[in-house]
């Protein structure tokens, strides 16, 4: 995959990430896509409007492209996430055996993959994806910062 196209996935999860903003829910988008280069689901956060603290973006993305391929797996898919996902997101990408993690901001206070407990390095962990963090960073770490001082004021 060239690098035009891991950015434009990013830039699809970014958007989502925006549409979460104006939602009122915390602002990060995801996006799958299958081995064969074709986007199989796109998601972001709606635990408000949801009422399920588990609605996060990857996890709405890995249910919504299993349902899409008819699989319990996905195996070879890449998710692209415009932050680090939390433990229980991690492990859920686990579980789904993606390929490839593609994410954006790092996030020190409650981040699964290189922050906390780093799932993907414990012995237990039956799958670890490839992980290439910092893609739109800038810009997530923006739309993170200005959702954050707005709920401050």
């Amino acid at each position: 995959m060239t690098p035009d196209a891991r950015l434009g996935h990013m830039d699809r999860a970014l958007a989502l990430a925006g549409e979460a903003a104006t939602r009122g829910e915390v602002p990060v988008g995801a996006v799958i896509v299958a081995p064969d280069g074709r986007v199989v689901a796109m998601a972001s956060n709606r635990t408000r409007e949801l009422g399920d603290p588990t609605a996060h973006a990857e996890l709405l993305a890995i249910r919504a492209a299993c349902a899409a391929l008819g699989a319990e797996r996905l195996t070879g898919s890449d998710l692209y996430v415009t932050l680090e996902p939390c433990p229980m997101c991690a492990a859920a990408i686990s579980f789904a055996r993606i390929r490839r993690l593609y994410y954006g901001a790092s996030d020190p206070k409650s981040g699964g993959v290189e922050a906390g407990p780093r799932v993907f390095a414990h012995a237990t962990c039956h799958h670890a994806p490839e992980v290439y963090a910092g893609i739109g960073e800038r810009e997530a770490s923006a739309l993170l910062k200005t959702f954050f001082a707005a709920r401050r004021e």
